[in-house]
């Protein structure tokens, strides 16, 4: 019962920070399904991309109502992220768990000081109309690799990608970023599925309840300040990333 109440609530809290943020669910999964729930890294990883894949597909219809997605660059950067995504996907497999675990943490780690400090440039960029290709191609080519061997949806990394490097505006990256994490967590998934047994019914409650946090994310997130959201959940990425590289690395030096 108590594994049961756990898995209900991260999964609601995963499913608001993806509708709220436009990302946030996998670099929250792996870690809450590793030390919470008692999954492998491996096992975790594969399990994150169909969570935070089915979720984020749900959050990016509700972005859809709102019009803040941008279809013609979420195909492309979310296509060229699935051929990475997928051809990367093997490559986790040949690391140790506790390895596994520091390159997550030193990615959020990286991520989060991003995050805490891309204010100034995110206003520049708010009102940039052009679109470069090869940015948003070499944006989805980072992504996608990124989630094939981590098992990240790369909300996170594709949100500030998108306002920095192919300047959208944050509102319409949010949303945007939604249709590319669900792209990539399929192709992802399918990648890791070989030789590997998934516990069905925590997939299932994770959903589940993330439907309905994704939900009030989503409606939230028109109410609240974006930016000081951004910032708060940038610090607290970095706090998680300071715990998985005290309680990981060591076990690998």
């Amino acid at each position: 019962m108590p594994t049961l109440i756990l898995s209900l609530v991260l999964g609601f809290g995963i499913g608001g920070s993806l509708g709220l943020l436009g990302g946030g669910g996998s670099i929250l999964t792996v870690p809450a399904l590793v030390y919470l729930i008692g999954q492998t890294p491996q096992v975790a990883v594969t399990t994150s991309l169909a969570i935070v894949g089915a979720n984020s597909a749900l959050g990016a219809f509700f972005h859809r109502s709102q019009g803040t997605l941008n279809w013609h660059v979420a195909l492309i950067f979310g296509g060229t992220g699935m051929i990475f995504s997928y051809l990367a996907a093997g490559l986790s497999k040949q690391f140790a768990p506790n390895v596994l675990m520091v390159a997550f943490a030193a990615l959020m780690l990286i991520v989060g000081i991003v995050l805490v400090r891309q204010k100034s440039a995110t206003k520049q960029l708010e009102h940039k109309d052009n679109l470069k290709l090869w940015k948003v191609l070499i944006g989805g080519a980072s992504v996608g690799l990124l989630t094939g061997i981590l098992g990240v949806g790369g909300g996170f990394l594709i949100v500030p990608a998108l306002v920095m490097l192919v300047g959208m505006p944050m509102h319409q990256a949010v949303g945007t970023s939604l249709v590319v994490i669900t792209m990539n967590s399929l192709s992802g998934f399918l990648g890791h599925l070989t030789g590997m047994t998934l516990d069905i019914p925590v997939i299932l409650i994770f959903i589940a309840t993330g439907i309905i946090g994704t939900f009030a994310g989503a409606r939230l997130g028109k109410r609240l300040d974006a930016s000081l959201l951004r910032k708060a959940f940038a610090l607290f990425v970095i706090g998680l990333a300071v715990f998985l590289l005290y309680d990981n690395l060591p076990k690998i030096l």
